[in-house]
């Protein structure tokens, strides 16, 4: 049984299988001079003060101090190199339009006329502009969910959106467009059906024009509490809304459909080091699938490719989408830089725990789940795009941020990729957990869809694991439902707003 696993040729680091104790084997020369912990590095050669730590083929950092061969390398032993330039990048340099045949090509959705994309799920969302009714919403959906939803067998689920956003806040400040886009374009969600039940306060600096449509703001689409007299007449008037919608929606029928008409997002959290030796690379094979076959596939997280970023460029065939991709780049460096920290606030302690030394290290295992295809387009956080292949989405890396703008941009479904392990899951969309390590499978066997750990121990390729994956995707689409929403376990949702709040 191998003990460690190597990434590229001219690497001098590897990451441990499992724990290794002082003495064990890392490779068939070299022992270990003291306990490593699983996923941690290992240095492979002498390594002198100031000189490169590898992996990837690309420089994690440099050594504070003078490495042995043999030696655990981690987060306290790496000087962060400086960060990618973004000016002047190469595009089109690096194309692979080679991508591998798709087993199947067509799925089981709703189609929405007039949309690119068709739902993976019927669902009748209800969206807010202002957290101060969403406490009404609760109650009301709850009795809609025992009262109503029985009545239409073929709606899935009523979900509030919520969020923090339309009072209190600047709301012609420049970067409110990114906020207000995203509760705009996150009623659109082809999950949603083209059915719109908006729901305000009437005080709020959100106002409906701000929003929809002009011909969408009717009483058929849009209710304001504050005209409504007292509480009872408001759930009345929830009710009558919601009814209407429910009887449009129980109307829609799964029906085939070729993969052009899905939207999926790919995301990862709760990385460690093996993420980008299994469930990404794995990730990235059914991405890959995925475009072959005509679907659309979004990937995100700005800061966590940031330092991968001329590797994402390389595969952009044109200069104003290489362009865009520098432009969001460098306004996150901005805006983190008005914030008092810089890239090295990623990564976590939990990524750290799971042997992530830099953040190099951890966007070059990111990067790994768009697989190899052409990048068609990059989009702005909670835009839609105008076309279809393999998009760059440019949020930011949290989680809950990253997946409710990928709603926004019209995901029908995310998959996610994890190593240390979270519960994570969207009430708008199915979500797949993919993790990298067997033992994470084992110890959490009912809260993860695929184990990509078998890619490591080499008992799969990734090749196999992500045909796996790619399958399963089909699937969900067309109706399976991942662990996660057969639990229940849905999170907040969490709209980007990086504009000022008064």
């Amino acid at each position: 049984m191998r003990n460690t696993v190597m990434m590229r040729s001219n690497d001098n680091v590897a990451i441990a299988i499992h724990d290794l104790k002082k003495g064990d084997y890392a490779t068939d020369t070299i022992q270990v001079n003291e306990d490593i912990p699983q996923a941690h590095k290992v240095a492979l050669i002498d390594i002198p003060k100031a000189g490169v730590v590898r992996r990837y083929g690309v420089v994690l950092g440099y050594a504070k101090e003078d490495i042995k061969a043999g030696d655990w390398i981690n987060e306290d032993s790496l000087v962060l190199p400086k960060s990618p330039e973004l000016h002047n990048m190469p595009y089109n340099t690096n194309i692979d339009a080679d991508l591998p045949e798709p087993p199947r090509t067509t799925f089981m959705g709703y189609d929405n006329d007039g949309s690119d994309y068709a739902g993976t799920r019927n669902i009748l969302g209800i969206q807010t502009t202002v957290q101060c009714v969403v406490g009404i919403l609760k109650v009301a959906v709850k009795k809609m969910k025992q009262d109503l939803l029985p009545k239409y067998p073929n709606v899935d689920d009523i979900v509030v959106i919520s969020h923090a956003y339309g009072c209190g806040v600047a709301i012609d400040a420049p970067e409110a467009k990114i906020p207000i886009r995203a509760v705009r374009n996150i009623m659109k969600n082809p999950n949603f059906g083209g059915q719109l039940m908006v729901v305000g306060l009437g005080c709020e600096k959100l106002t409906p024009d701000r929003v929809m449509d002009e011909a969408d703001i009717t009483d058929d689409n849009f209710i304001l509490l504050q005209n409504e007299h007292g509480f009872q007449n408001i759930l009345k008037s929830l009710y009558a809304m919601a009814e209407k919608k429910l009887k449009i929606l129980n109307q829609r029928q799964r029906v085939e459909l070729p993969l052009s008409k899905l939207s999926v997002g790919m995301q990862c959290g709760g990385s460690d080091a093996f993420s980008g030796v299994t469930a990404n690379p794995a990730a990235g094979y059914a991405s890959d699938l995925l475009v072959s076959g005509g679907a659309t596939v979004m990937f995100s997280e700005v800061t966590e490719v940031r330092d991968g970023v001329e590797f994402i460029a390389q595969r952009i065939p044109d200069k104003p989408n290489c362009d865009k991709l520098a432009k969001e780049m460098s306004w996150y460096d901005n805006y983190l830089a008005e914030g008092g920290v810089d890239r090295s606030a990623n990564p976590t302690p939990g990524n750290k725990a799971g042997g992530l030394s830099t953040i190099v290290e951890k966007s070059m295992g990111s990067i790994a789940k768009s697989g190899a295809a052409p990048i068609t387009q990059v989009v702005s956080a909670g835009e839609i795009p105008t076309k279809h292949g393999l998009v760059f989405n440019a949020t930011p890396a949290s989680d809950f941020v990253c997946g409710t703008m990928q709603l926004a941009s019209g995901m029908g479904m995310e998959v996610f990729m994890t190593g240390r392990g979270t519960p994570y899951n969207l009430e708008a969309a199915p979500v797949i957990k993919v993790c990298s390590r067997t033992d994470l499978k084992e110890f959490w066997q009912d809260l993860i869809d695929i184990n990509a750990g078998t890619i490591a121990t080499g008992d799969k390729t990734v090749e196999e694991v992500g045909t796996e994956l790619f399958n399963f995707i089909i699937d969900v689409a067309s109706g399976a439902q991942p662990v996660a929403e057969q639990l229940g376990l849905f999170n907040d949702i969490c709209i980007f707003n990086p504009a000022p709040i008064t």
